[in-house]
């Protein structure tokens, strides 16, 4: 009997470790694939190669009325490679976003010439200037001359480079034209575009108050493809801003195209030119 018992507990305890080591195989299987699954998106490992890049998107503008190029800094960090030269712009580079002081170095010089805090500030203001560039957007800076033209400075825009309806363009316009009143602008022989747009603002703009949202400080319009003759007026008595360069006759917008035209000073004199920039 007693060897009976000990043959029958045998079997019975083979069998429950049988089925307890399918068990844990299976178990370990499971913590694999979840370890595996949890590794893919361990957005704490430094090392992880699949980790998404965080950056904002900047394109950076050389609008001051001075003839030499000039280099752009995050911080210390030197971000474009090649002088921007007097009213031309860089690709879109990646960028530090959040919280970060933007600077700008003329020529081969070392000592920043103007330097600027974004992000510092929890609502839109004159002075406090916009939020930071957001990770995975789109922005321009603009190096300009302050409103008096005796000093440089930056100013931050909001890029909406959502593509516009069929057969339309997309339009911005900045007013960077030192000493100018506000302006109007739009299509010559059409209602304007854009009214009331001060130095340092783009037309449309919201700095306060409802409505406010990520493209408010630099907000686009469509307008039909083609050919057209921009006109920018004072908004007091309407009468003509002229443009010594001609720059805003005879414009070719594109279909599908995203452009953003400012006015500034030219180099020597007071007269005041326009430049129109396309991002994409």
């Amino acid at each position: 009997m007693n060897s009976i018992f000990k043959s029958t507990y045998k079997k019975a305890l083979t069998k429950a470790y049988k089925s307890n080591l399918s068990k844990l195989w299976l178990l370990g299987g499971v913590i694999a694939v979840f370890t595996s699954s949890c590794k893919k998106t361990d957005y704490l490992d430094i090392n992880a190669a699949d980790r998404p890049s965080l950056g904002a998107h900047i394109s950076f503008v050389n609008a001051r009325p001075v003839n030499v190029g000039i280099q752009f800094w995050a911080y210390t960090t030197q971000v474009t490679k090649t002088a921007v030269a007097i009213n031309a712009k860089s690709d879109y580079l990646d960028t530090q976003f959040g919280d970060v002081q933007i600077n700008f170095t003329e020529g081969t010089n070392t000592s920043y010439k103007a330097s600027r805090q974004f992000g510092n500030s929890a609502t839109f203001t004159s002075t406090g200037g916009p939020n930071g560039p957001i990770a995975n957007y789109y922005h321009t800076v603009f190096a300009v001359k302050n409103a008096k033209a005796t000093a440089d400075s930056l100013i931050l825009f909001y890029d909406d480079l959502s593509a516009p309806a069929a057969g339309k363009a997309k339009v911005r316009f900045v007013n960077l034209a030192p000493g100018t009143p506000n302006v109007d602008f739009g299509v010559a022989g059409q209602a304007a575009l854009f009214t009331g747009t001060a130095y340092g603002r783009t037309g449309g703009s919201v700095l306060s108050g409802a409505g406010l949202n990520t493209w408010s400080l630099g907000p686009f319009v469509s307008v039909d493809a083609g050919t057209v003759n921009f006109a920018v007026t004072q908004t007091s008595d309407h009468s003509v801003v002229n443009i010594t360069d001609n720059k805003l006759n005879n414009v070719v917008l594109a279909a599908g195209k995203i452009y953003t035209i400012y006015i500034n000073g030219t180099p020597g004199s007071s007269a005041i030119g326009a430049t129109i920039l396309t991002h994409n």
